[in-house]
């Protein structure tokens, strides 16, 4: 089994040491040497080849410009501060560094499997339909809803929530809020009326 080779971009020492600590221990994981700021990034992610870049999400105006430089890699957000949420939404998945230790394999786990999955979806030119529960998350974020307001109207978790929205993104071909805002309405999810 290839392990999942994770780059920790991160300017608290203290939360790059424990991070790296505790992913280190888990098999299916190989962390890379940390990136303590921005500069350079670019050469080490071309030169590292990343599966995951877990960054701090201040550190970055736009997590796109990361998919650039490693488009087959899954960006997380790194989060122990306020951020505001519409700057999470750019991300593949985020993790707090108070979740449990389990939640953290999983969601890294996870945003590998989904970027993996969507990368094969893409080179098949096939555009799939979407899932009960996808149309349900599109049309509460298509509402305004925050990713953790879905998970508690639906009943699931946050990370399920995130994964169900990457996994709208890839199916639609669409990035932003708004753009599947229009999607939802154009395919009758919602209509104007129900918008906040």
């Amino acid at each position: 089994m290839n392990r999942i080779k994770i780059l920790i971009v991160e300017p608290a020492e203290v939360v790059v040491e424990g991070l790296s600590s505790f992913l280190g221990n888990q098999p299916r994981f190989a962390v890379l040497s940390p990136a303590f700021g921005t500069e350079r990034l670019t050469e080490r992610i071309v030169g590292a080849h990343p599966d995951v870049i877990v960054v701090n999400p201040t550190l970055v105006d736009n997590p796109g410009t990361l998919r650039d430089d490693a488009p087959q890699a899954a960006v997380v957000a790194l989060v122990y501060q306020y951020v505001e949420p519409w700057r999470l939404k750019a991300y593949d998945a985020v993790i707090d560094i108070r979740m449990s230790r389990a939640s953290i394999v999983e969601t890294l786990a996870d945003a590998v499997q989904n970027e993996q999955k969507a990368e094969i979806a893409g080179t098949e030119g096939t555009a799939y339909e979407l899932s009960r529960r996808e149309t349900d998350v599109l049309v509460l974020v298509a509402k305004g809803l925050t990713n953790k307001e879905i998970a508690e109207q639906l009943s699931v978790s946050v990370h399920t929530v995130i994964s169900h929205r990457k996994n709208i993104m890839h199916k639609t071909g669409i990035k932003s809020v708004a753009g599947l805002t229009v999607y939802a309405m154009l395919n009758n999810l919602i209509d104007d009326t129900t918008l906040v």
